[in-house]
Protein backbone atom coordinates (compact mmCIF):
# COMPACT_ATOMS: atom_id res chain seq x y z
CA UNK A 1 0.00 0.00 0.00
CA UNK A 2 1.50 3.63 -0.95
CA UNK A 3 0.98 6.32 1.61
CA UNK A 4 1.12 9.84 -0.30
CA UNK A 5 1.03 13.38 1.81
CA UNK A 6 -1.96 15.27 1.47
CA UNK A 7 -2.84 17.48 -0.86
CA UNK A 8 -2.22 20.29 1.68
CA UNK A 9 1.02 19.25 1.90
CA UNK A 10 1.70 18.99 -1.58
CA UNK A 11 4.29 21.67 -2.53
CA UNK A 12 4.87 23.01 -6.07
CA UNK A 13 7.01 24.69 -7.93
CA UNK A 14 9.63 26.78 -5.76
CA UNK A 15 9.11 29.97 -4.46
CA UNK A 16 11.74 31.84 -7.01
CA UNK A 17 9.92 30.39 -9.55
CA UNK A 18 6.46 31.88 -8.79
CA UNK A 19 7.76 34.69 -8.57
CA UNK A 20 9.67 34.96 -11.06
CA UNK A 21 6.65 33.99 -13.22
CA UNK A 22 4.39 36.17 -11.60
CA UNK A 23 6.80 39.07 -12.20
CA UNK A 24 6.80 38.26 -15.86
CA UNK A 25 3.35 38.00 -16.31
CA UNK A 26 2.67 41.67 -14.49
CA UNK A 27 5.49 43.16 -16.85
CA UNK A 28 4.07 41.88 -19.65
CA UNK A 29 0.49 43.22 -19.05
CA UNK A 30 1.69 46.57 -18.12
CA UNK A 31 3.44 46.30 -21.19
CA UNK A 32 -0.07 45.08 -23.18
CA UNK A 33 -1.66 47.44 -21.36
CA UNK A 34 0.30 50.75 -22.20
CA UNK A 35 0.80 49.63 -25.66
CA UNK A 36 -2.29 48.15 -26.99
CA UNK A 37 -5.20 49.64 -24.37
CA UNK A 38 -6.59 45.89 -24.32
CA UNK A 39 -7.07 45.47 -20.32
CA UNK A 40 -9.50 48.80 -19.97
CA UNK A 41 -12.61 46.45 -20.57
CA UNK A 42 -11.42 43.87 -18.28
CA UNK A 43 -10.67 46.71 -15.57
CA UNK A 44 -13.76 47.90 -16.05
CA UNK A 45 -15.28 44.82 -15.72
CA UNK A 46 -13.59 44.20 -12.73
CA UNK A 47 -14.34 48.17 -11.47
CA UNK A 48 -18.10 47.09 -11.61
CA UNK A 49 -17.87 43.43 -10.30
CA UNK A 50 -16.10 45.30 -6.60
CA UNK A 51 -18.56 48.13 -6.33
CA UNK A 52 -20.96 46.76 -4.32
CA UNK A 53 -17.92 45.22 -2.35
CA UNK A 54 -16.80 48.85 -2.02
CA UNK A 55 -20.35 50.01 -0.94
CA UNK A 56 -20.74 47.51 1.86
CA UNK A 57 -17.43 48.29 3.00
CA UNK A 58 -17.99 51.71 3.27
CA UNK A 59 -22.13 51.69 4.49
CA UNK A 60 -20.80 51.46 7.71
CA UNK A 61 -19.10 54.80 8.05
CA UNK A 62 -21.78 56.42 6.20
CA UNK A 63 -24.39 55.51 8.25
CA UNK A 64 -21.89 56.52 11.21
CA UNK A 65 -21.74 59.67 9.63
CA UNK A 66 -25.14 60.26 8.58
CA UNK A 67 -26.77 59.57 12.03
CA UNK A 68 -24.26 62.22 13.37
CA UNK A 69 -25.05 64.87 11.04
CA UNK A 70 -28.73 64.10 11.41
CA UNK A 71 -28.75 65.03 15.71
CA UNK A 72 -25.76 67.47 14.65
CA UNK A 73 -28.48 69.07 12.23
CA UNK A 74 -31.64 68.99 14.37
CA UNK A 75 -30.04 70.64 16.79
CA UNK A 76 -28.85 73.24 14.39
CA UNK A 77 -32.19 73.99 13.21
CA UNK A 78 -33.92 73.88 16.74
CA UNK A 79 -31.25 76.62 17.79
CA UNK A 80 -32.08 78.29 15.02
CA UNK A 81 -35.58 78.13 14.91
CA UNK A 82 -35.82 79.69 18.53
CA UNK A 83 -33.50 82.48 17.28
CA UNK A 84 -36.15 83.00 14.50
CA UNK A 85 -38.86 82.62 16.74
CA UNK A 86 -37.01 85.47 19.04
CA UNK A 87 -36.68 87.59 16.31
CA UNK A 88 -40.21 87.22 15.02
CA UNK A 89 -42.04 87.90 18.01
CA UNK A 90 -39.49 91.25 18.23
CA UNK A 91 -40.72 91.68 14.64
CA UNK A 92 -44.11 91.39 15.36
CA UNK A 93 -43.98 93.99 18.57
CA UNK A 94 -42.29 96.33 16.64
CA UNK A 95 -44.89 96.22 14.04
CA UNK A 96 -47.28 96.81 16.29
CA UNK A 97 -45.95 99.59 17.75
CA UNK A 98 -45.10 101.14 14.12
CA UNK A 99 -48.97 100.32 13.03
CA UNK A 100 -49.75 102.02 16.37
CA UNK A 101 -47.85 105.27 15.72
CA UNK A 102 -48.77 105.27 12.21
CA UNK A 103 -52.54 105.58 13.12
CA UNK A 104 -51.61 108.37 15.76
CA UNK A 105 -49.48 110.34 13.39
CA UNK A 106 -52.46 109.99 10.64
CA UNK A 107 -55.01 110.96 13.76
CA UNK A 108 -52.55 114.13 14.59
CA UNK A 109 -52.52 114.77 10.76
CA UNK A 110 -56.61 114.98 10.33
CA UNK A 111 -56.99 116.49 14.04
CA UNK A 112 -54.43 119.34 12.99
CA UNK A 113 -56.65 119.73 9.85
CA UNK A 114 -59.67 120.29 11.65
CA UNK A 115 -58.61 122.63 14.02
CA UNK A 116 -57.76 124.25 11.11
CA UNK A 117 -60.91 124.66 9.93
CA UNK A 118 -63.08 125.83 12.87
CA UNK A 119 -63.60 129.16 13.74
CA UNK A 120 -62.68 128.82 16.98
CA UNK A 121 -59.93 128.14 19.38
CA UNK A 122 -58.95 124.91 20.02
CA UNK A 123 -56.47 123.00 22.54
CA UNK A 124 -55.23 119.45 21.52
CA UNK A 125 -55.89 116.94 24.02
CA UNK A 126 -55.04 113.23 24.67
CA UNK A 127 -57.18 110.36 26.13
CA UNK A 128 -55.91 108.99 29.26
CA UNK A 129 -58.46 106.54 30.55
CA UNK A 130 -62.37 105.73 30.17
CA UNK A 131 -64.97 105.72 33.76
CA UNK A 132 -64.79 102.12 35.15
CA UNK A 133 -68.25 102.85 35.42
CA UNK A 134 -70.09 100.64 32.18
CA UNK A 135 -73.16 103.03 32.84
CA UNK A 136 -71.65 106.06 32.75
CA UNK A 137 -69.98 106.98 29.40
CA UNK A 138 -66.60 109.69 30.03
CA UNK A 139 -63.23 109.88 29.42
CA UNK A 140 -60.36 111.75 31.44
CA UNK A 141 -58.08 113.95 28.81
CA UNK A 142 -54.69 115.74 30.02
CA UNK A 143 -55.29 119.06 29.75
CA UNK A 144 -56.95 120.79 32.70
CA UNK A 145 -57.25 124.03 34.55
CA UNK A 146 -53.57 125.62 33.83
CA UNK A 147 -53.95 124.72 30.42
CA UNK A 148 -57.04 127.17 30.30
CA UNK A 149 -59.98 124.48 30.21
CA UNK A 150 -63.35 125.45 31.54
CA UNK A 151 -66.21 123.27 32.53
CA UNK A 152 -68.63 123.21 29.73
CA UNK A 153 -66.46 123.34 26.77
CA UNK A 154 -67.27 121.29 23.54
CA UNK A 155 -65.00 118.57 23.35
CA UNK A 156 -64.54 117.42 19.07
CA UNK A 157 -61.71 114.91 16.99
CA UNK A 158 -61.39 115.01 13.29
CA UNK A 159 -64.89 113.72 12.84
CA UNK A 160 -66.85 115.17 14.69
CA UNK A 161 -68.24 115.86 18.01
CA UNK A 162 -67.12 113.64 21.16
CA UNK A 163 -68.71 115.16 24.51
CA UNK A 164 -68.48 118.28 26.98
CA UNK A 165 -65.74 119.11 29.67
CA UNK A 166 -68.37 118.63 32.60
CA UNK A 167 -65.16 118.28 35.46
CA UNK A 168 -61.98 120.14 35.38
CA UNK A 169 -58.98 119.60 37.53
CA UNK A 170 -55.44 121.73 37.57
CA UNK A 171 -54.18 119.15 35.24
CA UNK A 172 -56.45 116.82 33.70
CA UNK A 173 -60.48 117.68 32.92
CA UNK A 174 -62.85 114.72 32.58
CA UNK A 175 -65.36 114.60 29.76
CA UNK A 176 -69.00 113.51 29.11
CA UNK A 177 -69.47 111.78 25.94
CA UNK A 178 -72.52 112.59 23.97
CA UNK A 179 -73.75 108.77 24.23
CA UNK A 180 -74.39 109.32 28.15
CA UNK A 181 -77.68 109.37 28.82
CA UNK A 182 -77.40 112.17 31.28
CA UNK A 183 -75.82 114.26 28.12
CA UNK A 184 -78.03 116.11 25.42
CA UNK A 185 -77.09 118.18 22.54
CA UNK A 186 -79.20 120.75 19.62
CA UNK A 187 -78.36 119.62 16.29
CA UNK A 188 -80.05 120.53 13.27
CA UNK A 189 -80.51 118.57 9.88
CA UNK A 190 -78.13 119.38 6.90
CA UNK A 191 -80.83 118.69 4.28
CA UNK A 192 -83.52 120.76 5.35
CA UNK A 193 -82.86 122.87 8.33
CA UNK A 194 -85.41 121.06 10.98
CA UNK A 195 -83.63 121.57 14.57
CA UNK A 196 -83.98 119.11 17.18
CA UNK A 197 -82.33 117.53 20.36
CA UNK A 198 -80.13 114.58 20.47
CA UNK A 199 -79.99 112.87 23.58
CA UNK A 200 -77.31 110.18 24.91
CA UNK A 201 -78.55 106.20 24.48
CA UNK A 202 -75.96 105.02 27.75
CA UNK A 203 -74.30 101.71 27.03
CA UNK A 204 -75.61 101.25 23.89
CA UNK A 205 -73.62 104.16 21.97
CA UNK A 206 -75.96 105.82 20.04
CA UNK A 207 -78.12 108.93 19.85
CA UNK A 208 -81.80 109.45 19.65
CA UNK A 209 -83.93 112.60 18.55
CA UNK A 210 -86.82 112.22 20.99
CA UNK A 211 -89.94 114.25 21.21
CA UNK A 212 -90.19 114.40 17.14
CA UNK A 213 -93.37 114.22 15.66
CA UNK A 214 -94.22 111.29 13.86
CA UNK A 215 -94.57 113.06 10.72
CA UNK A 216 -91.45 114.80 10.66
CA UNK A 217 -89.92 115.48 7.80
CA UNK A 218 -86.35 113.41 8.72
CA UNK A 219 -84.83 110.66 6.48
CA UNK A 220 -82.33 107.60 7.30
CA UNK A 221 -79.01 109.06 6.52
CA UNK A 222 -79.73 112.25 7.14
CA UNK A 223 -76.69 114.24 8.62
CA UNK A 224 -77.05 116.42 11.96
CA UNK A 225 -74.88 119.11 12.67
CA UNK A 226 -74.90 121.39 15.94
CA UNK A 227 -77.36 124.05 15.29
CA UNK A 228 -75.21 126.51 17.85
CA UNK A 229 -78.50 128.05 19.44
CA UNK A 230 -77.27 126.91 23.09
CA UNK A 231 -74.62 128.89 22.89
CA UNK A 232 -72.00 126.20 23.94
CA UNK A 233 -71.23 124.29 20.73
CA UNK A 234 -70.33 126.12 17.62
CA UNK A 235 -72.69 125.82 14.88
CA UNK A 236 -71.92 123.16 12.14
CA UNK A 237 -69.52 120.52 13.50
CA UNK A 238 -71.27 117.03 12.47
CA UNK A 239 -72.93 115.24 15.38
CA UNK A 240 -74.32 112.32 13.75
CA UNK A 241 -76.67 110.49 10.65
CA UNK A 242 -79.82 108.98 11.15
CA UNK A 243 -79.82 104.87 11.36
CA UNK A 244 -83.02 104.17 12.35
CA UNK A 245 -86.22 105.74 12.31
CA UNK A 246 -89.46 103.87 13.55
CA UNK A 247 -93.18 105.47 13.39
CA UNK A 248 -96.21 104.13 15.35
CA UNK A 249 -99.50 105.41 14.55
CA UNK A 250 -100.93 104.98 18.06
CA UNK A 251 -97.54 107.47 19.38
CA UNK A 252 -97.28 111.14 18.73
CA UNK A 253 -93.85 110.56 18.48
CA UNK A 254 -91.03 108.60 16.35
CA UNK A 255 -88.28 106.84 17.95
CA UNK A 256 -85.02 108.27 15.71
CA UNK A 257 -81.54 106.59 15.84
CA UNK A 258 -78.36 108.02 14.85
CA UNK A 259 -74.91 106.75 15.18
CA UNK A 260 -72.35 109.08 16.68
CA UNK A 261 -70.08 110.79 13.88
CA UNK A 262 -67.20 111.83 16.42
CA UNK A 263 -64.89 109.19 17.70
CA UNK A 264 -66.65 108.87 20.96
CA UNK A 265 -65.72 104.86 21.65
CA UNK A 266 -62.27 105.12 19.47
CA UNK A 267 -59.09 107.82 19.21
CA UNK A 268 -56.59 108.83 21.64
CA UNK A 269 -56.30 112.49 20.77
CA UNK A 270 -59.54 115.24 20.71
CA UNK A 271 -59.84 119.09 20.65
CA UNK A 272 -61.18 121.30 23.63
CA UNK A 273 -62.93 124.14 21.94
CA UNK A 274 -63.32 127.35 23.49
CA UNK A 275 -65.86 130.38 23.06
CA UNK A 276 -63.23 132.63 21.81
CA UNK A 277 -63.12 133.10 18.13
CA UNK A 278 -59.36 133.35 16.72
CA UNK A 279 -58.02 136.24 16.28
CA UNK A 280 -58.10 137.50 12.53
CA UNK A 281 -54.03 138.91 12.05
CA UNK A 282 -54.24 142.41 10.45
CA UNK A 283 -51.73 143.25 7.52
CA UNK A 284 -49.35 146.27 7.59
CA UNK A 285 -51.09 148.49 5.30
CA UNK A 286 -54.34 147.97 6.49
CA UNK A 287 -52.81 150.31 9.99
CA UNK A 288 -51.54 152.83 8.09
CA UNK A 289 -54.10 155.03 7.06
CA UNK A 290 -55.70 154.96 10.14
CA UNK A 291 -51.84 156.09 11.51
CA UNK A 292 -52.13 158.98 8.64
CA UNK A 293 -55.85 160.27 9.44
CA UNK A 294 -54.17 160.34 13.33
CA UNK A 295 -50.93 162.41 12.11
CA UNK A 296 -53.19 164.76 10.33
CA UNK A 297 -54.98 164.74 13.35
CA UNK A 298 -52.48 165.86 15.73
CA UNK A 299 -50.65 168.59 13.36
CA UNK A 300 -54.48 170.07 12.91
CA UNK A 301 -54.80 170.33 16.67
CA UNK A 302 -50.95 171.93 16.97
CA UNK A 303 -51.54 174.27 14.64
CA UNK A 304 -52.52 177.93 16.21
CA UNK A 305 -56.01 179.09 15.45
CA UNK A 306 -55.48 182.55 13.21
CA UNK A 307 -57.70 184.32 16.00
CA UNK A 308 -55.77 183.96 18.82
CA UNK A 309 -52.48 185.30 17.14
CA UNK A 310 -54.40 188.54 15.87
CA UNK A 311 -56.12 189.54 19.36
CA UNK A 312 -52.53 190.11 20.84
CA UNK A 313 -51.66 192.10 17.94
CA UNK A 314 -54.31 194.64 18.17
CA UNK A 315 -53.37 194.91 21.98
CA UNK A 316 -50.17 195.96 21.30
CA UNK A 317 -51.10 198.78 18.55
CA UNK A 318 -53.22 200.09 21.09
CA UNK A 319 -51.13 200.92 23.72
Amino acid sequence: MEHSPPPFFKRGPAPIVRLFFFASLSLALLIVDARFRYVEGLRSTLALIAYPLQRIAVAPFQLASAVGNYFTLQSTLMQENEKLRSRNLALSQDAQRYEAAESEAAQLRRLIGAADQLPVRSVPAEVLYGSRDPYVQKVFIDRGAQQGVKPGSPVADENGVVGQVTRVHPLLSEVTLLTDQDQAIPVQVVRNGLRAVAFGSGPAGMLELRFMAANAEIQTGDRLVTSGIDGTYPAGLPVGTVVRIERDAEHSFARIVCSPAGGVDRGRYVLVLSNEAKAVPTRPDEAQPKDRRSDKGKRQKARPAPAAEAAPREGDGSR
